[in-house]
């Protein structure tokens, strides 16, 4: 759908009710909004294509997978520059411990956010890999002591 182009009530619930559950069925998600399968059928298919929806995941238990040390690492670069960028756009998402990365304004320029076992694992970490990134300035670690709130899906 283009930006123009506006979502009606029964799209947005549509959304609301896919991004609390995606497996649900498409009968299940009809009932939920009091129309029959095949129309919203035909909404799913349509939010998916335009790019409402990007892709449906399991949110996984990062502690029961030993992956529940969270880091939230700011980064600064030594040299900006669109090859800089794209190098580093590259790197990072070649890293599989970085879970998000954003391009940030203020003191740093990106900031990753990392999953790890352990206070050794993410210190070999900044020392074997980020450490080797063409142009890192400095950067600084802001460790999770506790999450309060995660939600993954968006208010509409």
């Amino acid at each position: 759908m283009e930006k123009t182009e506006l979502l009606d009530s029964i799209d947005l619930e549509i959304l609301r009710i896919l991004q609390s559950n995606a497996r649900l069925t498409t009968k299940e998600v009809a009932a939920r909004v009091n129309l029959s399968t095949t129309p919203v059928f035909e909404r799913i298919r349509r939010l998916e294509q335009r790019g409402y929806i990007k892709r449906y995941i399991a949110v996984l238990d990062a502690e029961k997978l030993n992956q529940g040390f969270v880091v939230f690492c700011s980064i600064k670069m030594s040299k900006l520059g669109k090859d800089i960028a794209e190098n580093l756009a590259r790197v990072v998402r070649s890293i599989p411990e970085v879970t998000e990365c954003y391009n940030i304004s203020g003191s740093y320029d990106y900031l990753l956010k990392i999953h790890a076992p352990n206070m050794k694992y993410y210190q070999e970490f900044v020392l074997n890999i980020l450490g080797t990134i063409d142009h890192l300035g400095s950067l600084e670690s802001t460790f999770v002591m506790d999450e309060l709130k995660n939600e993954y899906g968006l208010h509409i």
